[in-house]
Parts: structure tokens; sequence; C-alpha cells
């Protein structure tokens, strides 16, 4: 074997080795997620730019569908890190003891309303997602049906049979609804809306995009959203209208926690970290209007600014969302499920 020859293996050799050893040093954390599919490959993306030995595997569902497996797996937990889930549920999480509390690196930067109060925090906010009604212009003139301005309006006899909307067990925004709903009128009036509402609902979803989607095709001429899904449907140029209801938009925020027990907390706190840092509200700005990180918000095409958007939300008791999730959902399944579409 000639000396050139001897050289170029024992390289080859050493790059091989380095390569495996690279691979065998990589940790995989099991993410369980909310977000939407067209945001974690960008998120994904910003996060290993600065931790490319950390690969993030996800499971991804609604926001309802989340919650319920991870209170399955509450004795045996699976997941590392919950991702971008509806603090409505994070509040469910941090109350049965299944988060460890954790301070990511910047966190004092951030706007303290949109996280959790304790410190450390059982979980950190990412953004608000707030309700939006979607309209199509086309089918509602071809139908008659003007474009709604409240919520009172959806009761209309004009709309049977016109609205879809996301229900509340599978959706965050099916949830964030209703919570809404009940804390602007009172129990005994929000239910007896929602009764009303129901006259002239199509079908509920088990997703809070659909709806906006369904709108825009000209499936349906009403579709009960959120802010995200609606500027991202009317820029691809459906012919839709977004409405914010005038009475007030219900809405949640985009958290994210460890789970207690994990054995990858460091890698855990990394992703923690990146969450909490500005490159990530800066990538979390590109798709909604309020981020938890000052001064990086930027106006998207077709929603208000975040400061005009703030002043559409309702005040929101997360407490009550989480505690009385239980409750509201027996309730309204009981009432509402049968024009549920099917799994």
């Amino acid at each position: 074997m000639n000396r050139p020859f001897r050289r170029s293996l024992a390289m080859a050799l050493v790059a091989a080795f380095a390569a495996a050893s690279a691979y065998a040093q990589k940790t995989e954390l099991l993410v369980y997620t909310a977000l939407e599919t067209d945001q974690l490959k960008a998120y994904t993306e910003s996060f290993q730019k600065t931790n490319p030995n950390i690969d993030l595997k996800f499971v991804r569902d609604s926001t309802g569908v989340i919650i319920a497996k991870l209170l399955a797996e509450k004795a045996n937990p699976q997941a590392d890190v919950v991702l971008g889930v509806a603090a409505s549920g994070m509040e469910i999480f941090k109350a049965e003891g299944m988060l460890a509390p954790y301070a990511p690196a910047g966190f004092d930067k951030l706007i303290p309303t949109y996280s959790d109060k304790s410190r450390p925090p059982a979980w950190v906010g990412q953004d608000v997602y707030a309700a939006a009604v979607c309209y199509n212009t086309v089918e509602g003139q071809k139908k008659g049906i003007p474009k709604p301005e409240t919520w009172k309006d959806l009761t209309k006899p004009v709309y049977k049979g016109q609205i879809t909307m996301p229900n509340p067990a599978s959706s965050g925004t099916g949830y964030f609804d209703v919570t809404a709903w009940l804390q602007l009128w009172g129990d005994a009036d929000g239910w007896k809306y929602m009764d009303a509402l129901h006259e002239n609902i199509a079908q509920y979803t088990h997703s809070g995009s659909k709806p906006c989607r369904q709108a825009g095709a000209g499936e349906f001429v009403v579709g009960i959203s959120f802010e995200y899904r609606a500027n991202d449907v009317k820029k691809k140029g459906a012919p839709v209208e977004i409405v914010f209801p005038k009475e007030g938009l219900g809405y949640d925020i985009e958290g994210s926690g460890i789970m207690k027990g994990t054995k990858k907390m460091d890698a855990a706190k990394k992703l923690m970290d990146w969450v909490a840092s500005k490159e990530a509200n800066e990538a979390y700005s590109k798709n909604f209007a309020i981020v938890a990180y000052p001064g990086v918000a930027t106006k998207l095409e077709f929603i208000p600014s975040a400061a005009d958007l703030e002043k559409l939300l309702i005040k929101n008791d997360f407490a009550f969302a989480a505690s009385n999730r239980d409750k509201i959902l027996t309730e309204w399944q009981k009432r509402y499920a049968v024009k549920t579409e099917p799994k």
C-alpha cells in the first residue's frame, strides 16, 4: 500500500469516526405541540442554528387532543417538552404538577403578562392567538348573506347552515371562543347564545384552521377561526373579509414548558432558552401580531397592529378556563356534539 493511499485512508477513517461521534452525541427531544404544521419547519430551523446537536421529534395535534394525551400519560410521561400549547392547557398541567419550572435565559426581557406568574415560571408564553371570522364575499353576495359585524349577528336566520366553527373539545380556538362567550355574557346568557348559534351551525370541525379554509374555498359563507389562519387564507388569494366581532375577541397564549421527569433536562432547557429568545419571537411575529418579546412585533398584512388587536381582546381569566374545562366541555358536548364532523 503506497504512502499517499495510506494517508487518504487514514483521513477518511478519521472523518468517518468524527461523523459517527457527532451523530452519537445528538440528543432527540420528544416534543408535544399544537403549533400549526406550516410553522414548525421555520421554528425548528431557527432553533437548530444554535443547537445543531439537538433533534426535535414532534407529536402534533389540535390543542384538545394534546391536552388529553398528556393527561392520559401523566403517570408515565412520554414527552420531554410541551411547545406551543394553549395557556389554559398549560395551567392544567401546572396544577397537576406535570411541569418542571424553569426561567429561560432572557426571560426577564419578556412581557410578564404572557407567561406563568410563578417564579420560576412553570410555562413561558410565546404569542397570542385570537378569534377571527372569515366571510366569503363571493358566496355571501351570491346567497344574499351579509357580512357579520358582531357575534350576535351570527344567530340571525340568514346564516342558517352557513357557519362552521371548531369543536372546543378538540380545538384550542373553539375552547377560547366558548369560554369568551361565557365570560362576556355570564353562564346563563352565554349558553343561550350558543343555543342560538348552534341553530345556524353546519359543522363543528376538529381544527381551528379548518373553518377559515372552508370559508375561503366557498364551502360555507362563514368560518369562525383565528387570526393567523385568516391572514394566511386571505394572503393566498381567497375572497374573504376578516371580521373581528365588536363585542370582543376570545384568545389564548401559546406557551411552552418542560415536562417533569424528563431525562434530557439540559437539552429541554436549551429549547426553552430558544423559546424566550428574541430570535424565536421574531419567528413568531411572522405569524402573530402579538408576541411575548417587546419591540419585535411586525404588522401582518390583514390583521390590526399589536396595539389595536390588544384593545379588541376580552379580559380573559385563564384560571377559569383551566379549572372549569371538564364541566364546560361536558355541557357543550351534551348540547351540540351531534353536528361535529367525523374523525
